[in-house]
């Protein structure tokens, strides 16, 4: 079994990287982030504070999430990959993901999901807690100013109306909250590899992951 951990700050191309990795690869794929994003829409849903422990961590307990073969994301019989991809539910993830009891139990399914398979696993805290014996790490980042505009470009593709200033705050934001956060934050392994991906193309990103996973799995 070869677990590949991809970590990095929002915007930097972890999810399509990750997956397209994956394929490349012929190993599994699993977006922790998506599962944040889904208790993070579901806790809304149920109108609850999102930083409210209490009420949030059994919404966690209770929602079943469940990948498919293609890569959705499932909340009992529903389907929420579309519906967690707002730059709403990334802010929702956000803070749901401070509360301890989330992340506990989130990162045992995760840990479930992973057991047993070669597997590219992407997030913010996977070489560093979920699986921090990893054979191979990777940390992806990118100038703030363009992961912006990446995740700006996502937004637009999908219909929404967004202003690149207002995103770039929002990013910010983000890395912040999960830089400081107590349990688990955003932050290099000491054995990962480093990927800026600024000035890289996607399929430059794609093929600088699967020779570090090739020259790791052979070493």
């Amino acid at each position: 079994m070869t677990v590949v951990a991809i970590d990095g700050p929002v915007g930097s191309g972890k999810s399509t990287v990750a997956r397209m990795a994956a394929q490349r690869l012929g190993y599994l794929y699993l977006d922790t982030g998506a599962m944040y994003r889904a208790v993070g829409l579901l806790a809304t849903e149920a109108g609850v504070r999102l930083d409210d422990e209490a009420a949030v961590v059994p919404i966690a307990a209770h929602a079943e999430l469940r990948f498919d073969g293609d890569g959705r994301l499932f909340a009992g019989d529903r389907d929420v990959s579309g519906l967690i991809r707002s730059l709403e539910m990334g802010a929702a993830a956000s803070v749901v993901s401070v509360l301890p009891g989330v992340r506990r139990l989130l990162v045992e399914r995760q840990r479930t999901l992973g057991a047993g398979a070669d597997i590219v696993m992407e997030g913010r805290d996977i070489g560093t807690n979920v699986f921090p014996g990893a054979e191979v790490k990777v940390f992806l980042t990118a100038r703030p100013e363009v992961r912006a505009a990446r995740r700006a470009d996502e937004l637009c593709a999908k219909g929404e109306e967004v202003d690149v200033d207002e995103v770039l705050d929002a990013l910010l934001e983000r890395d912040r909250r999960d830089s400081e956060r107590e349990v688990a934050p955003l932050r290099k392994a000491a054995d990962a590899v480093e990927v800026d991906t600024s000035k890289l193309s996607l399929d430059e990103v794609v093929a600088a992951v699967v020779a570090i996973v090739r020259d790791k799995v052979a070493s």
